[in-house]
């Protein structure tokens, strides 16, 4: 009898203890649970820019005044968000032929250091110079941008790699941005299926394919998109058409780059799109004298809201300056009048009519 009793003492210590490890253990779960649902909640923001040329009058300034010169006034926005991202206007090489067009750049690779320090994610390299110096110089841009660990979207060694697009997982939600070009020198510049290339847009039902699947296996969308024409102040018809199909489609905003100077901005089912940035570090032009003016366009996504705001910057001496509330207050009046139905406040911040 006495050992029987020991034996029951035994199991009931034992069960005992069996059951507080249970709750212990189920008391670890929800608040694990809420650690990680706090984390998914926790806005993420992107800052997005024009277009970067490091050649030229851009890689004689780093030569003279540091590898930090073109971003040293606007580091700052870039390096304090989640991702920061723009479209990389030159092939990164020492090799290639020269393409037989009006403009061609090629640029450095040591040049990419500039953008590393500026606290740049990735680059769309999906625009209209990649190409400037053939299949060889693109792969060295590829190449370049790994090395640097840069990451890029937009061209590849076949369509599938080309239409990749840019990933990383911030506070627990995957973010994909995808660069497409719509203003290419020709079909020989186009990513095919054992064809090196860039990421076309003129294919629209293979352009949607890849948006598609972008749109599947991310959280949050972007399209980076190489599109209109140069100085103008408003988009094609087509641009238009196209971002609201990105939209219908499930992305949560549209970035455009390309025309070299700022376009309006339109919200279509509450999400963003921003037709042209305007240039961002690039050599100067007497093309126009819209080409110094540019903004910044941040965008923070929580939950299923996305906002966005706009930090207005002159480019001076190829690099973009903040500037004063006067200048400020300039770019939000120019954008109220070509954007579509949006207002922009005067601290930026866009909001729909």
């Amino acid at each position: 009898m006495i050992i029987l009793k020991y034996l029951a003492a035994i199991l009931i210590f034992v069960g005992f203890n069996l059951e507080s490890a249970t709750i212990s253990s189920g008391a670890m779960q929800p608040a694990a649970a809420a650690t990680a649902k706090a984390k998914e909640d926790k806005p993420i923001e992107i800052s997005f820019a024009g277009d970067i040329l490091l050649d030229g009058k851009v890689a004689a300034n780093i030569e003279k005044y540091g590898v930090n010169y073109p971003f040293e006034k606007v580091r700052p926005i870039l390096s304090n968000s989640d991702i920061s991202f723009a479209n990389l206007e030159t092939p990164i090489s020492t090799r290639g032929q020269k393409a037989n067009k009006t403009y061609t750049f090629r640029s450095a690779p040591k040049t990419l250091q500039t953008i590393l320090n500026a606290g740049i994610d990735g680059v769309s390299v999906a625009n209209n110079h990649t190409l400037d110096y053939g299949v060889d110089a693109l792969k060295d841009t590829i190449s370049n941008l790994d090395e640097y660990k840069i990451g890029h979207t937009g061209a590849g060694n076949n369509i599938d790699e080309a239409f990749t697009a840019y990933s990383k997982t911030v506070n627990g939600k995957r973010v994909a941005i995808v660069g497409i070009s719509r203003v290419l020198s020709g079909p020989s510049w186009y990513a095919g299926d054992n064809k090196a290339g860039i990421a076309s847009g003129y294919n629209f039902e293979t352009m949607m394919r890849y948006v598609n699947n972008a749109v599947k296996y991310s959280d949050i969308t972007v399209i980076y998109i190489h599109w209109n024409n140069e100085y103008q102040d408003y988009p094609e018809d087509y641009a238009r058409t196209y971002a609201k199909a990105f939209i219908d489609a499930g992305v949560d905003a549209v970035i455009g780059s390309h025309s070299h100077c700022l376009q309006g901005i339109e919200t279509y089912k509450g999400k963003p799109i921003f037709y042209s940035l305007g240039n961002f570090v690039f050599t100067p032009t007497q093309r126009s004298n819209k080409a110094t003016d540019s903004m910044i366009a941040t965008l923070t996504f929580k939950g299923d809201q996305v906002s966005s705001r706009i930090t207005p910057v002159k480019l001076d001496n190829t690099r973009p300056i903040l500037r004063d509330q006067a200048y400020n207050e300039t770019t939000y009046s120019k954008l109220n009048k070509i954007s579509f139905n949006v207002k922009i406040s005067k601290d930026g911040t866009v909001s729909a009519k």
